[in-house]
């Protein structure tokens, strides 16, 4: 196993999600949180910028005897993930949406040799705190076969990383009808200057912000200081020529973000 890029000690935190994961495509045959551990290992690759979260997935699905999971390596950013996933192939990558470096997108586009590989494909699985349609349709447009939220049980996500192991393409339920939604229009979606203006994690901000969170309770979902949401906001506040949260508010509710 490569040498994992820092230690802690948190597990998955949430709850599951209602049903676990939706699939789409053939149902696959892999362990519901090992039952069948022993008789196949699935390697796997884990990038996601928060240390303590990768330390708490490694913790829950990574006692391979228990569910067939091996992780063989963890990444940070875009061009850890991109060199773990070179030197490691493993044959599923657990992909943060946001990452310093270019985000989940820029490792999808960069993959791409590893992903049409016909005898050895690298597969993606979205991981993310994330539930907005244009972070699953990103990144599922990038190549990834699933995406599924921080919400979801060891069990669940043990399940959803052997399906995507076998090709099938698995999603969180709410959030496979974007997919569909999305990949049923012939027209492109119209291009939003104003939201372009705003990286990821300025992204994730507004949108817990506009979702009523206070400054505390966003720092916490997404693991970092109240000092660096103020900053974001006032970011958010700039670049969209806003004075209050109550305005972006209304901005984020007539995008329909909220």
């Amino acid at each position: 196993m490569s040498t994992p890029v820092g230690t802690g000690t948190p597990a998955l935190a949430g709850t599951a999600e209602p049903d676990g994961p939706a699939t789409l495509g053939p149902a696959g045959d892999g362990p519901a949180g090992g039952e069948a551990a022993g008789e196949r290992t699935v390697r796997v690759v884990l990038v996601d910028d928060h240390r303590m979260f990768r330390t708490g997935v490694q913790a829950e699905i990574g006692v391979t005897e228990r569910t067939g999971v091996e992780v063989v390596g963890e990444a940070a950013d875009v061009d850890q993930a991109i060199t773990v996933i070179t030197a490691t192939r493993p044959e599923v990558v657990l992909l943060d949406v946001h990452l310093p470096g270019g985000g989940g997108v820029e490792v999808l586009r960069r993959s791409a040799p590893q992903m049409a590989d016909p005898e050895r494909p690298v597969r993606f699985l979205a991981l993310s705190v994330s539930d907005a349609a244009e972070d699953v349709i990103g990144v599922i447009r990038g190549g990834a076969r699933g995406y599924v939220t921080k919400t979801i049980t060891g069990k669940d996500l043990v399940d959803a990383i052997f399906r995507v192991a076998d090709g099938d393409a698995v999603f969180s339920p709410r959030l496979a009808g974007f997919v569909l939604d999305a990949f049923a229009s012939t027209d492109a979606p119209p291009v939003d200057e104003d939201m372009d203006r705003l990286t990821q994690r300025e992204r994730e901000v507004l949108r817990l912000i506009a979702r009523g969170y206070a400054y505390k309770e966003i720092a916490k979902q997404l693991f970092i200081s109240v000092k660096t949401v103020e900053s974001h906001v006032s970011a958010v506040l700039r670049k969209l020529q806003l004075s209050n949260r109550h305005e972006l508010t209304r901005w984020a509710a007539a995008r329909r973000l909220v």
